[in-house]
């Protein structure tokens, strides 16, 4: 679904992406691992757009998409949800989910805005308890919940996440990671996962990439890569490990 050939990238003068070549097939889940200021964030961003792309392909669904606009690449069905619940918090959870779904809206009215909206709300409870609240106020794993679903309405077919899990509880993290994983298996959802939270990432992940210092030094599936003692040491500690004890 999703490949990148040799892929540079910058912020400013600096080169962070190096060469990146990697691909996601349709269907997966695949974790990007990797310390901070590795390039994980920069590989999401130069993928939808929000990023020049300064040598080097990038292709989705076998046509090249190096340098179309975010936009553009949202109507074909690639949704990235940034780290920091990037929402409109002076605004309703109700009229968050109304501005995801405005390419919905657009293409297929009002009343199958509604219905997506409705989707979102039996996907998460929580947010349907709180529809006409403000989205500033909501806790932290309600915001990002809520980022997720704004990305969701949209009806993509590639999510990329970004450390959807920073800053959250270790119940609410398992309870986000068990929607991401239920997304895969009932809507066929493709994602290209990154998070700090190595164990979390790989216990629903199917492949997954190591980056270092902007390359990929490693690739490998996530129960390979949870077994690999470098690894292991790097990125799996003790403190992540008991989230799924």
């Amino acid at each position: 679904m999703l490949r990148l050939v040799n892929v540079n990238g910058y912020y400013g003068l600096v080169h962070v992406l190096k060469n990146i070549s990697m691909h996601i097939n349709e269907g997966e889940i695949v974790a990007m691992l990797g310390a901070n200021g590795a390039g994980k964030t920069t590989t999401l961003r130069v993928i939808s757009g929000l990023q020049p792309v300064k040598g080097g392909k990038i292709f989705y669904q076998n046509k090249e998409i190096t340098g179309v606009p975010p936009e553009k690449l949202v109507e074909h069905g690639i949704a990235h949800v940034p780290e920091g619940r990037q929402i409109f918090r002076p605004m309703s959870v109700y009229e968050n989910l109304e501005l995801g779904g405005h390419i919905i809206y657009k293409r297929h009215g009002k009343a199958q805005l509604k219905t997506d909206i409705q989707g979102m709300f039996e996907l998460f409870p929580i947010l349907k308890q709180r529809k006409n609240q403000f989205a500033g106020t909501l806790s932290g794993g309600e915001q990002q919940m809520l980022a997720i679903a704004m990305a969701l309405m949209a009806r993509p077919k590639l999510l990329l996440l970004d450390e959807p899990s920073m800053g959250l509880a270790p119940m609410i993290i398992k309870e986000i990671f068990k929607i991401i994983a239920q997304l895969q298996k009932e809507r066929k959802l493709t994602v290209l996962l990154i998070e700090q939270n190595a164990n979390a990432a790989l216990k629903i992940a199917d492949r997954g990439y190591v980056i270092e210092t902007g390359r990929i030094v490693l690739e490998e599936n996530a129960m390979a890569l949870m077994s690999n003692q470098e690894v292991k040491r790097a990125y799996l500690g003790k403190d992540q490990k008991e989230i799924w004890e």
